[in-house]
């Protein structure tokens, strides 16, 4: 939904319609979940259309590749 750009090169005028975007995966024990989300709306919040949205998403575990280390431990 966002309009993007009118721009001028080489005396033409060019409609960019691809805005730049930002994506974000944190992945947090559960009991600092509300600390990132508060702390994530304190500095990128402008209270402009186009802030975007946040997804809180449970997950299952997590594995370290490199010695199969699982859970909380594999995430330090």
């Amino acid at each position: 939904m966002q309009k993007g750009t009118v721009q001028q090169w080489r005396e033409r005028e060019y409609c960019v319609d691809l805005l730049d975007k930002m994506e974000l995966k944190i992945v947090v024990d559960d009991d600092v979940v509300e600390n990132v989300i508060d702390a994530v709306i304190n500095s990128a919040q402008t209270g402009e259309i186009g802030d975007g949205k946040m997804f809180i998403l449970p997950v299952e575990d997590v594995v370290r590749m490199r010695i199969g280390e699982r859970g909380a431990s594999a995430l330090h």
